[in-house]
């Protein structure tokens, strides 16, 4: 208790005295002082007057720092005793309560079970070297406070002269009282009834797991039953606790499983939107480098329509040359030869590529990684064919400065040569004609086989789809065959334990029964054993007064100690026949512990067999997973051979572009530059 609000308790016990016109005791002021700091209020061997009494136990009433109360040997007078009780009534704190050595009477025994019915915090109550089993009708009370307690779990109650009628009013408390756990009645005087009576209440009172009857006078047949039906409280509790232990620890291990479970569903189904979320992503990027190569492909027919007007333009600077001179013939002759012959080089480049495209093809399935460098040298190849392109273009234009400039010189001579210059340019149209019908021919080619490439790729796009779906409708199945296998195996664990606990019920019912109707039989013995004593002693009695009749005494006497005789032999063949019933019943119950241990190893089993089957899921979910990676690997390649496919038909394209721009450089056009 902190410093100020000891302060304020010993402040309010002064007061308090004062006003009930009594000094405060010194002695007490100065244990209060020294529990400054402490949960223990210790006045022991303090001689607590009742005003003293009075004040504690008002300021006990709303008391909430004191958990331990110590008031042995404080000489406390019956009204103290009342009003300390009284106040403690109310208190929620105080888990124990020392009142041991107080000479505690009736009126104590009234107020403690007064305190027992209305007090729900103390768990220990220390009441030895009391006289609280002197008064019947009082412990009848305390007996009865201690039936309607439901909180208390250790009472001593040693040195109280409680006799048989007081143990028959524990008994029945204990009957009804579900929450003691031990009680001491050392060196009291129960004897052979009450020790019966606790051996009755122990029948139905299962909470009991110490009982202490030393010098009690009880028969030692009695306390070894006594003895064995606490262990037998102790066994069952102990049974319990490690039954709840396992159903916790089982349940913890369900619920483990189900949220590791929850969590590798979720993580997949994480997996599987990111891997949606990718192959959405890779479409889109795909359909964009379509649109890209597309866009290329308009670019480059727009590039051929220039060059085709650039043509064009080339040919009316041609109309401007007919006055050229008469080796023009020469020359237009060179520029045939030379033209077939870059036609033959350019089928011989043709098929070169062809063989150089099928070889690339063989070399980039072999290697994947190789295509990486043929990559960049194609990009090499195509700056390079751009370059040549600038390059012959800077020559078109000069060949038109060079036309231009040699008009003027030719004026003249081309009088002479306008006859063999109107044929052989109707020659020299004719064959561009032929020409431009074989590049149409081969344009239309290239197109339709781009198409049926386009096709072809969203064909397998398609396929590939229909193969992502069904491997999800695949993989949902299994998750829902994997939740219902699950549930059949919980709900069988769960029927295992309900059947293993109604089992182990029933049979302590019997057993219980059955030590219940030995326990009667063995009480009946006892009876007619002691009936029989009462009337021997009563002989012994008329033998002292009745002298006179000694010798029809001594028959009778004699009669009677035969019947004794005879009804001792009854008596020890009756104890002995009880001793191997009890030994029988000892087997049984150790079989029955048997049955037990066997159906924990069968919970055992059953939970071997559940983590067996949670490891058997546990894999099937890893299958299930590399067949997801091997799907996504196979999705991969396909998007390697599609991408493939696509910058074979952009070198193919590119190709086709180096051939119209190589005829376009083969005409007479560009065959006149160089000569020049």
């Amino acid at each position: 208790m902190p410093a100020t609000e000891m302060e304020d308790f010993r402040r309010s016990y002064s007061r308090l005295c004062k006003e009930s016109g009594a000094e405060p005791q010194e002695s007490v002021l100065k244990h209060l002082q020294e529990a400054t700091g402490r949960s223990c209020l210790d006045l022991a061997t303090q001689s607590l007057s009742v005003d003293t009494c009075g004040a504690l136990g008002t300021l006990l009433q709303n008391e909430l720092q004191f958990t331990e109360i110590i008031l042995s040997d404080c000489m406390l007078s019956e009204e103290g005793a009342k009003l300390l009780l009284h106040g403690l009534c109310s208190n929620t704190v105080v888990k124990s309560l020392d009142l041991k050595g107080n000479n505690l009477r009736a009126v104590g025994a009234e107020a403690l079970g007064k305190l027992l019915r209305q007090n729900t915090s103390i768990r220990s109550l220390t009441l030895e070297w009391n006289n609280l089993g002197v008064w019947e009708e009082s412990f009848a009370l305390f007996s009865e406070g201690l039936g309607a307690n439901g909180n208390l779990q250790r009472l001593d109650l040693r040195n109280n002269q409680i006799n048989h009628e007081g143990a028959g009013e524990l008994s029945m408390a204990l009957k009804v009282n579900s929450s003691l756990q031990e009680l001491d009645l050392r060196w009291n005087n129960i004897g052979l009834l009450g020790g019966r009576a606790l051996l009755n209440c122990l029948h139905s009172n299962r909470a009991l797991r110490q009982l202490e009857l030393a010098g009690n006078n009880v028969p030692s047949d009695i306390l070894k039953a006594l003895e064995q039906a606490v262990e037998h409280n102790q066994d069952r509790q102990s049974i319990l606790c490690k039954s709840r232990t396992m159903a916790q620890m089982l349940s913890k291990e369900v619920l483990c499983l189900k949220e590791e479970k929850a969590k590798q569903f979720l993580d997949l189904m994480d997996t599987i939107d990111k891997q949606r979320e990718e192959i959405t992503r890779s479409s889109r990027i795909s359909a964009t480098r379509v649109g890209q190569l597309q866009e290329a492909l308009t670019e480059r027919h727009s590039v051929m329509n220039s060059l085709k007007a650039k043509l064009q333009m080339a040919e009316a600077a041609l109309a401007l040359s007919e006055q050229k001179v008469h080796n023009l013939g020469e020359m237009l002759s060179e520029a045939k030869q030379e033209q077939e012959r870059l036609v033959e080089d350019h089928a011989k480049e043709k098929q070169q590529l062809k063989k150089d495209s099928a070889d690339r093809e063989a070399k980039l399935q072999r290697e994947l990684s190789a295509t990486n460098e043929k990559n960049l040298l194609l990009r090499n190849q195509v700056d390079e064919l751009e370059r040549r392109c600038k390059t012959q273009q800077e020559q078109l234009f000069q060949v038109k400065e060079d036309l231009t400039h040699t008009t003027a010189a030719l004026k003249v001579r081309a009088v002479q040569a306008e006859e063999r210059l109107e044929m052989e340019k109707r020659r020299f149209r004719q064959g561009l004609e032929d020409a431009e019908s074989l590049r149409l021919k081969e344009v239309d080619h290239m197109t339709h086989h781009m198409e049926a490439n386009e096709r072809s790729l969203q064909e397998r796009i398609q396929r590939l789809e229909a193969i992502r779906i069904g491997l999800e409708e695949e993989l949902g199945q299994v998750k829902a065959a994997a939740l219902a296998e699950r549930g059949q195996v919980e709900e069988q664990l769960i029927k295992a334990k309900n059947q293993a606990r109604w089992e182990e019920q029933q049979r302590l019912e019997h057993l219980e029964e059955k030590l219940r109707l030995m326990a009667q039989s063995r009480d009946e013995a006892q009876n007619y054993c002691l009936q029989q004593k009462q009337a021997v002693s009563e002989a012994h009695a008329k033998e002292s007064q009745l002298t006179l009749q000694v010798e029809g005494l001594k028959r009778r006497l004699e009669e009677l100690q035969q019947e004794l005789n005879g009804k001792e032999q009854e008596k020890i063949a009756e104890v002995n026949k009880v001793r191997v019933e009890l030994r029988e019943q000892v087997g049984h119950l150790e079989a029955e512990r048997t049955a037990q241990e066997g159906l924990k190893g069968k919970i055992a089993a059953l939970e071997r067999q559940l983590k067996v089957l949670a490891s058997d899921h546990r894999e099937a979910l890893l299958d299930k997973e590399g067949e997801l990676s091997s799907l996504r690997e196979k999705l991969r390649v396909r998007e390697a051979e599609i991408s493939r496919m696509r910058e074979e038909e952009a070198q193919r394209a590119s190709f086709l572009q180096n051939a119209i721009m190589t005829y376009v450089q083969g005409s007479p056009l560009s065959s006149l530059s160089p000569r020049k």
